[in-house]
């Protein structure tokens, strides 16, 4: 196991808990050194453990807590494919996604845990660009969804 593979365990979300997948699309497409991660919602395991809106159903720390587990499971799906998270150079780019109420506007705050996961696994490598977007629902009622853009090291 790498360094960024047991700094992620270390931090509670191990590689080996896999997500599940759809059947109609991948959860990454590498373009050459580009890899296009598909948005994660809060999944431990088959368990969607965050729903509702933000903060009326869910407090922003829980959200923020799920912005982390939805990052968390970005990397697993690029471990997955790649099989080592030191294949990758650095973090492109973050789009978060929370499911707010009408008047909140610190969605930026929620998606401040996936930015700090990945600051914490990669390092300065993990400096990147990001939106945070609040939307009036996500897929399965979930509080939250990150994808990412990464590059992939060259061969």
């Amino acid at each position: 196991m790498g360094t960024r593979e047991s700094k992620l365990a270390e931090l509670g979300f191990p590689v080996e808990k896999a997500t599940p997948e759809g059947d109609l699309v991948s959860a990454l497409t590498v373009d050459g050194t580009t890899i296009y991660a598909s948005g994660q919602v809060p999944f431990d395991g088959d368990q969607l453990v965050s729903k509702g809106k933000v903060p009326s159903e869910i407090s922003v720390a829980d959200a923020t807590a799920a912005a982390a587990l939805c990052a968390a499971n970005v990397l697993r799906a690029v471990y997955r494919e790649l099989g080592s998270l030191d294949k990758v150079d650095r973090v492109l780019r973050i789009t978060g996604y929370v499911n707010s109420d009408l008047d909140f506007s610190d969605q930026h705050l929620v998606i401040n845990g996936a930015s700090q996961l990945v600051r914490d696994v990669f390092g300065e490598a993990g400096r990147h660009a990001r939106t945070a977007i609040g939307m009036a629902q996500l897929p399965l009622g979930s509080s939250v969804e990150v994808e990412m853009i990464l590059r992939k090291a060259e061969s």
